[in-house]
């Protein structure tokens, strides 16, 4: 990564530290609202939905009951499994140094990152390796320099540029700024340039900065075929985000990155309600003041049968979209649908304990020569994978050493599909654990996305994850979650000040 200049660096240390104190005009203000909602309902308990109610609570006080309603496991796609002795991250893995709420949420949480071991990548296109990562710092830079000129240089200057205006969410958020929908949350971000980013592909984003083609296709698409399990012909501004995911720096939670999700639902003092939600309706009640009151009645379905119940304000934290969610509504005008356009993209996720099969990687190097941790792939028709990684368990323990290619490890392998017997044994000597875990972990990103979902379903319900169109991520979702937490403080209490409004840093000029 380019050495950041201290013009940035201030910005970002700022950034840091104020999102410290972030919290506390929220919690000093909402005591002193007196009509402040009864009960708020989150459906969905990974990480947008955790975050959420930790947010929910920092604006809307101790008073509130909120209740998280999740049929499944905390965490969501954020998720492990246990081989032998150890559990192994299955789901959302690695976490970018600039994710800030994510930073600032094992802070909080006074939860440690895990111990980074050093890894080496290589690139395989479906016949043999490509390209192999050295030791050495200075032969990578002249293999890349005599391959691709400065092309990766450029990617690393052009990443940096859009993270800079990313960065800018945080200081809006900071100041309680919200958005009534993704397109003006990103323009908040980046004007009209994160828009075009939106509405083409990365690879003609890419043509038009000077990229080359050998380049995007050799090193660009690998990256994007890893992060996404699709190709460069998805938007720029998710392949931007998936760009910045081949960064340098990153890292994970130990214990599993799941742990963030129950740290956050623990400290916003929310109940869990094991039970899948149902139906969402409109309810009208008589109120004392003679005005009649909205509700949501939310219907679901946990181990003690059917129940329903009435909610003021309801976050939707679970994609509303075939394959993902059943959620019917009913009474609302305009009708909401029950899924919308759009679907999630399909990756397998096969964690293998066993011994690799080197020349399946097309290699003369003996197992115990070969020190590649991480395989990317290029979009070829040779490649059935999408990566092949060796992976080490969630919490590193005293003395660990990761085990050599010679001898049998765990090895995560992203596919479209599921490996076949065959495939196992094609690129694996031999095996004794096979855990297979499919996701439909994020929206097929088909450019140009002309409208994204609305935040704003109805007046006081509210659909988180239609972040996840401008690009999935942890730290999307915590954005996002931030957001609307903002979002339904200001509609509830009616603060259209703050609410799509673009005018910071004006305001902050006016107050130097």
């Amino acid at each position: 990564m380019p050495r950041m200049n201290l013009q940035t660096l201030s910005l970002r240390t700022l950034l840091v530290l104020g999102l410290w104190q972030s919290g506390r005009r929220s919690l000093a203000s909402a005591p002193e609202l007196k009509d402040q909602p009864k009960k708020i309902a989150v459906v969905g308990a990974g990480i947008g939905g955790t975050a959420a109610a930790f947010y929910l609570r920092q604006e809307f006080g101790n008073v509130v009951k909120i209740d998280v309603f999740e049929p499944g496991d905390v965490g969501g796609r954020l998720a492990t499994v246990k081989i032998g002795d150890y559990e192994y991250e299955t789901g959302g893995s690695v976490i970018h140094p600039l994710n800030l709420h994510m930073k600032h949420f094992i802070e909080k949480l006074g939860i440690p990152p895990r111990k980074d071991i050093p890894s080496k990548m290589a690139i395989f296109d479906g016949k043999e390796l490509v390209f192999e990562e050295s030791n050495w710092f200075i032969v990578n830079f002249l293999r890349m320099l005599w391959r691709y000129g400065f092309n990766f240089l450029r990617m690393h200057m052009w990443v940096e540029s859009v993270l800079d205006k990313f960065m800018r969410i945080y200081q809006y958020q900071q100041y309680g700024y919200s958005f009534s929908s993704v397109e003006r949350l990103l323009h908040a971000m980046g004007g009209d340039n994160f828009l075009t980013l939106m509405n083409q592909t990365l690879e003609e984003t890419m043509m038009g900065e000077g990229f080359s083609q050998v380049f995007i296709n050799d090193i660009v698409a690998p990256i994007t075929r890893v992060n996404y399990g699709q190709s460069v012909r998805i938007s720029g501004f998710v392949g931007a985000v998936s760009l910045a995911g081949a960064d340098s720096g990153l890292w994970a939670v130990d214990g599993g990155n799941k742990r963030v999700c129950s740290g956050l639902l623990y400290h916003s003092k929310s109940e869990l309600i094991h039970a899948r939600v149902t139906s969402i309706s409109v309810k009208v009640r008589p109120s004392k003041t003679g005005n009649p009151m909205s509700f949501y009645e939310l219907h679901y379905v946990g181990d003690s049968g059917a129940a329903h119940g009435l909610y003021d304000i309801v976050v939707i934290a679970a994609p509303l979209h075939q394959g993902k969610s059943d959620i019917t509504f009913s009474g609302f005008s305009p009708s909401i649908p029950t899924h919308f356009p759009g679907r999630y993209h399909q990756t397998v996720s096969t964690l293998v304990h066993g011994l690799l099969n080197v020349s399946y990687l097309g290699t003369t190097e003996s197992p115990s020569e070969f020190r590649v941790s991480d395989v990317l792939t290029t979009d070829s028709k040779g490649s059935v994978i999408n990566s092949l990684s060796s992976v080490d368990p969630v919490h590193i323990p005293a003395g660990y050493n990761r085990p050599p290619t010679s001898e049998a490890k765990v090895w995560k392998v992203f596919s479209p599909q599921p490996l076949s017997q065959q495939q196992l044994q094609n690129m694996f000597l031999s095996y004794d654990s096979v855990s297979e875990t499919s996701w439909l972990a994020y929206p097929a990103y088909r450019p140009p996305q002309r409208k994204t979902p609305p935040f704003i379903l109805h007046n006081r319900l509210y659909y988180l994850s239609a972040v996840e169109w401008a690009a999935s991520a942890m730290e999307m979702s915590a954005i996002s979650a931030r957001n609307v937490a903002l979002l339904a403080h200001h509609r509830w209490h009616q603060q259209d000040a703050k609410i799509d409004q673009e005018d910071l840093h004006t305001r902050l000029r006016g107050e130097l």
